[in-house]
């Protein structure tokens, strides 16, 4: 084995190894996907290897039916794979080689993919695939080839001199087909799909197979949607040149070319002729069957009735022969009696011989009365028989004359069975001649569009490309890419951006794993191609070679939207603007520069998100609904009611709000779709979600500022952080207005100083309009609720500290149903206080609760008994932060409001109305007790803690990862697997813990 062998099975082992953490950190991860409960679990089978269970299930999916599952027995326990047997009503059964018992948890198991990438590893280690290891080697930086340029470009891409193309995308192209290996870096706006287009279309026209792969189906698609407009001109085009594996994501697509390229329908549409003659034959040959069935079963029964009568016949001579004997043997036995009455008592002279003669006749009679006997038995039995054999013959003669009727009217069997046979010959034929056409489609196909995955897991693509393109090379992991690339027998186009999105791994990230998995997962399945090929430095650097091109100008921003991502993503590599800068939407005062900042710093206050924290921000919420609102006063968005307006109007195709976390994202979606329309539930999304696409306006929703940390998204430093990709594709989904919603003052403290997060902030600053959050949502006074009408006291607003009591009395006063007051701790003035105000409400039939922590002094006790006395509901929390006032599940005080403790006013507040947002708060306080929910409390007595199988009685922590070290050495905190929370002894002294209560 060569050196250069060596180092390739190396390689392949090291790529392998990558994978196999990457499927161990998938699967004993805890979050990123969607769990069922199971209950009321029983054995129902097994054979000692494989479990079979059934169990009640909560909560089922119905995506889970057709995908490989997980089960466990508990939280924290191993995840093992199971089989789904079968779902019905809220039950299912399924198979598993681990013990259950009677509650389990059930997930889909996400790693099918990463172990068909394994395997494809294992085999290409034991050289048994047809893979090109020596151009998957490029992608690892492994005898790099020299780049030639494409001398004649005009031959192979149509129209070349006259397309619109700058001299870096030109280079781009020229390079990439001449060459073996090239790489093109498309920034965004660039024109990287334009390029990609131009390079399958000359590749094609070269003569290569083609397979164009992307990280997903709307990559895909996208990409798929310019080739087919290149190329659908080209001769076989409706025959499948271009096809595309696997479902159509994008709608314009599957519009306009479906019957084209998706091979399904092109062998339907080719074979339109062969399937309508098919679809009349195999009904003809049903037919010819069916009634050469009825001749098949007349024959049959008609055969069957004449064996019924013949055995009915002979069992009648039975019979009769039965009773002859039976009379011959009788007769026998009279005479033998007879001669016995003669003889007598043996006696006198011949004593001895008459003895012996009446023992010969008795021995004699014996035998007849047996024969005789026997003889009556097969008499009954041919009898019966003959009786039971008449009535079958009987049955059998009536369904013949029952199918007389039906065969009058049909052919003759021969004919018939003539019939079928021709039929069948002629389908066969025809199938035959459909399985040809599908086999045709297949070698027609030049260009091939789909997925990385479904490449990796189509084993049938190998050995038939000449050229492999990876598109959005930046979010493959680095296994994938070698795979990929390996699939290529002349040439890789390696097309993408490094200062994107990457690839979503978790081994690199998993807390279980070690340092040394840490950092082999990030060398060998973080990386993308363009780091492992050697194009880009560990600093994201990118280092000059001859086989790289890079975009430099953009068509998509307005130039001041370009200098921000030119802060953060290319301050080495700065984008040069080739639009113009007049804005495509309507005016709009709110829209009044390219860059908009909204400061929230001035509201922060009440933008404090509970036990979300920094995940949730009610006033950026409250800001995002009311630039909404504006926007559609102004034109530039259509109205809840305004049905008829065209697609390009449709608020998902003018706008995106884009936010970091999943939770801000989940609270948008229902609260702009419950107060706009479910038009707007699409326009909300996390960064992910947006790559690949363009909006004339973004808003950019920061979240931070509402808890005490900024967060995961901003934390990272350098082009090649997760925060400097991340903010990079936030912000060049915007084509002509970027806003950027943010608390600038916390920022700007908490930012690390010279992150890629704080530059951003740093130019908005300086150099965006400001638009005042006041004139988005506005301050009230109390009095002023009395005057609004329905759609004005529905906006969101402010109340300044001094008008809250006022404004939330009038709320109480005006409440329908229900008032809900969480509030931590009491005391007594404003508990009397408030009183005399809810009393009047109780007694009118309002239920009013007070949600607190449980009472540690003699004072509380009495306060709480005095609110029970008055009528109210006293719910006692744990680890309660949240001080809210709900109003009938609609209206929602948010923000420093201790509307029952002495603590004073010293904020403004944040009056809400919205549904959605009154349940988020109701769930946050649910997840104050993970181990059980509330129940009301009576005067004097507080619920006791949960109680363990150890009957000891404990005390659940809010504990920051981070200060995780700090409550284990101070308080002496442990970890709860089962509820995912620290947690100590109850009788802890609360000045220990009181920081994470």
């Amino acid at each position: 084995m060569t050196a250069e062998t060596d180092e390739v099975q190396q390689a392949i082992s090291e790529l392998l190894r990558a994978v196999r953490a990457e499927i161990d950190a998938t699967i004993g991860a805890e979050t990123g996907f969607d769990k069922v409960a199971l209950t009321d679990g029983r054995v129902t089978g097994g054979d000692g290897v494989q479990f079979e269970y059934s169990f009640t299930t909560r909560g089922w999916k119905e995506s889970f039916a057709e995908k490989p599952l997980l089960v466990r027995p508990r939280t924290g326990a191993a995840w093992e794979s199971a089989e789904l047997v079968a779902v019905a009503q809220a039950r299912l059964r399924l198979r598993t080689p681990t013990s259950l018992g009677m509650k389990a948890e059930l997930r889909e198991d996400d790693t099918a993919g990463l172990v068909v990438l394994a395997e494809q590893l294992e085999q290409a280690a034991a050289g048994s695939t047809g893979l090109n290891l020596t151009t998957a080697g490029w992608l690892l930086g492994r005898n790099i080839p020299a780049a030639a340029p494409c001398s004649e470009p005009e031959r192979y891409v149509h129209d070349w001199r006259s397309l619109q193309l700058n001299d870096r995308q030109r280079a781009a192209v020229v390079g990439a087909l001449g060459s073996e290996l090239a790489f093109v870096w498309g920034p965004p706006g660039t024109g990287k799909t334009e390029v990609v287009g131009h390079i399958v279309e000359g590749s094609y026209r070269q003569g290569h197979r083609v397979l164009f792969l992307a990280p997903t189906k709307v990559a895909v698609d996208q990409a798929m949607e310019r080739l087919c407009t290149l190329l659908n001109a080209e001769s076989g085009f409706a025959d499948g040149l271009v096809q595309r594996l696997g479902d159509i994501a994008v709608s314009s697509l599957k519009d306009k070319y479906s019957k084209q390229i998706e091979p399904d329908k092109i062998v339907a549409r080719l074979s339109a002729a062969l399937s309508d003659e098919i679809s009349v034959l195999r009904p003809r040959l049903a037919v010819a069957d069916e009634q050469l069935a009825l001749h098949v079963e007349y024959a049959e029964l008609a055969q069957n009735f004449e064996q019924l009568r013949a055995s009915a016949a002979q069992c009648a001579q039975n019979a009769a022969a039965a009773a002859a004997r039976a009379d011959s043997a009788v007769r026998i036995a009279n005479l033998l009696r007879n001669e016995l009455t003669e003889i007598g008592v043996p006696s006198g002279m011949f004593a001895s011989r008459r003895a012996r003669r009446r023992d010969e006749l008795l021995y004699q009679l014996q035998a007849a009365d047996r024969d005789a006997a026997d003889s009556w038995g097969q008499r009954q039995f041919a009898t019966a028989e003959q009786q039971r054999l008449t009535a079958q013959a009987e049955a059998v003669s009536l369904k013949c004359s029952g199918l007389r009727p039906q065969l009058s009217g049909i052919a003759p069997a021969e004919r018939l069975a003539a019939t079928a046979a021709s039929l069948r010959e002629r389908l066969e034929v025809l199938q035959e001649e459909l399985r040809t056409i599908e086999e045709m489609v297949r070698r027609n196909c030049r260009v091939m569009g789909t997925t990385v995955a479904k490449a990796v897991q189509s084993r049938s693509l190998i050995n038939k490309f000449d050229t492999v393109v990876i598109d959005e090379a930046g979010m493959v992991n680095l296994p994938s890419a070698w795979y990929a690339a390996a699939l290529a027998a002349k040439r890789v186009v390696v097309a993408g951006d490094f200062r994107q999105l990457p690839a979503v791994t978790r081994a690199s990230s998993d807390r279980k794993a070690t340092q040394e998995v840490k950092a082999h997962s990030e060398r060998w399945m973080d990386r993308d191609a363009f780091h492992a090929a050697g194009m880009v430095d560990d600093r994201g650097r990118v280092r000059p070679r001859d086989c790289l091109v890079r975009l430099n100008t953009q068509y998509r921003m307005r130039p001041a939207i370009c200098a921000v991502v030119n802060t953060i993503a290319y301050p080495d590599a700065p984008l040069v603007t080739g639009r113009g800068d007049a804005s495509r939407l309507p005016p709009s005062p709110l829209l009044g520069a390219p860059l908009i900042l909204v400061d929230t710093a001035s509201r922060r206050t009440a933008a404090r998100g509970g036990s979300v924290g920094h995940k949730v921000n009610p006033v950026h919420e409250a800001v995002i609904h009311e630039l909404v609102r504006g926007l559609q006063y102004d034109g530039v968005l259509p109205v809840r009611k305004q049905d008829d307006h065209p697609p390009e109007v449709h608020p998902s195709n003018r706008m995106a709000v884009i936010t970091p976390y999943r939770d801000q994202v989940r609270a948008l979606q229902g609260s702009l779709a419950y107060r706009f329309g479910v038009d707007y539930d699409g326009v909300v999304d996390t960064v992910h979600r947006f790559q690949g696409s363009q909006r004339p306006l973004v808003v950019i929703d920061t979240v931070a500022g509402a808890g005490d940390k900024v967060g995961f998204f901003y934390e990272g430093v350098g082009l090649s952080s997760a925060t400097s990709r991340l903010l990079n594709v936030a912000v060049s989904r915007a084509q002509d207005h970027l806003v950027v919603v943010a608390d600038v003052d916390f920022l700007s403290r908490t930012l690390k100083p010279h992150g890629e997060a704080a530059r951003l902030v740093d130019y908005l600053q300086k150099y965006a309009h400001r638009l005042d959050v006041g004139d988005l949502v506005p301050f009230r006074a109390a009095d002023d609720l009395a005057s609004l009408g329905p759609d004005e006291l529905s906006r969101p607003a402010f109340f300044p500290a001094d008008e809250v009591p006022r404004a939330v009395a009038w709320d109480i006063d005006h409440a329908r149903r229900s008032i809900d007051i969480y509030c931590a701790f009491l005391d007594p003035a404003p508990v009397e206080r408030w009183l005399s105000r809810l009393k009047p409400r109780i007694d009118d039939g309002l239920r009013v609760t007070i949600h607190t922590r449980p009472s540690q002094r003699t004072k509380s006790e009495r306060l709480i008994a005095v609110l029970d006395a008055a009528g109210c509901i006293v719910v006692q929390r744990e680890r309660m932060h949240e001080k809210v006032v709900i109003i009938d599940d609609e209206v929602l005080w948010h923000g420093s409001l201790n509307l029952l403790a002495g603590t004073g006013l010293t904020d403004l507040m944040m009056r809400i109305t919205d549904p959605g947002a009154c349940e988020r708060v109701r769930r946050i306080v649910e997840r104050a007790r993970p181990d059980r929910p509330a129940s009301p409390t009576r005067p004097g007595r507080q619920r006791t803690p949960q109680q363990r199988d150890t009957g000891a009685a404990r005390l659940y922590l809010n504990v920051p990862y981070e200060e995780k070290e700090a409550a284990k050495k101070s308080a002496k905190a442990r970890w709860d697997p089962t509820v995912k929370c620290w947690y100590v002894a109850a009788d802890t002294p609360r000045h220990l813990v009181e920081r994470w209560l």
